[in-house]
């Protein structure tokens, strides 16, 4: 081959080679690029391990390490009753027991202070044991009704065998000095207090035995 042709041949590849690399990339083309590229937004993965985290409960109590003294009892007595409770932690367990007497009262209850923010939880679950009475969750808020305490209650069933009950935050009854009263629902952001009442409408003797106390979230 001569000096010439290859002189010619080589130039002619030059020549294309800049109109390659002038030419206008398709649309389609443009699209299909950041298509690969993307990155869809957090809230809209499906990771089960970010479902897994968002729906785990939050512990409130657990009487592992907790003085009994943290929880007072509140009987009937305040209203000319004659009910009778006392609290205790044992082997890292809450022990409430007593007698409730129906006459001139009828009820006996326990509480903890705990201010805590429960706006992401969709109720309170409690690992218990209590003989088949009927207790009842009480959270309070720190609603008042004309200047009376409101509290908000929702049933704990009880058997001779552990049981986790969960009272959602939307079955809570409100009532002020034992009469229905209507109030804003519960302001979950700004909860002061946790209690449980013995108020079945029977006489006699109740035993209940709490394992953990916690707020529990609704898996979507």
């Amino acid at each position: 081959m001569s000096r010439l042709l290859i002189v010619v041949i080589a130039a002619s590849v030059l020549i294309l080679a800049v109109h390659i690399n002038n030419a206008p990339v398709p649309n389609n083309a443009i699209g299909a690029e950041v298509t690969a590229v993307s990155v869809r937004p957090l809230s809209e993965t499906n990771d089960s391990d970010t479902l897994a985290f968002s729906s785990k409960p939050m512990m409130l109590f657990n009487f592992e390490h907790v003085n009994a003294a943290a929880w007072s009892v509140e009987n009937d007595g305040v209203m000319g009753g004659r009910s009778q409770g006392v609290v205790e932690v044992d082997g890292g367990t809450l022990v409430f027991t007593g007698e409730v007497v129906t006459e001139g009262g009828g009820f006996s209850s326990v509480r903890a202070e705990r201010e805590v923010d429960l706006s992401d939880y969709d109720g309170i679950e409690l690992r218990v044991r209590g003989g088949g009475r009927t207790f009842e969750l009480d959270v309070d808020d720190g609603t008042r009704s004309r200047g009376r305490e409101v509290n908000r209650r929702g049933p704990v069933p009880t058997s001779g065998s552990w049981a986790t009950v969960r009272v959602p935050f939307d079955s809570l009854e409100t009532s002020a000095h034992g009469e229905p009263v209507r109030v804003d629902p519960l302001d979950r952001s700004a909860v002061t207090s946790i209690g449980v009442y013995i108020i079945d409408g029977q006489d006699g003797p109740f035993r209940l035995e709490v394992d953990w106390i916690r707020a529990y979230r609704e898996v979507k």
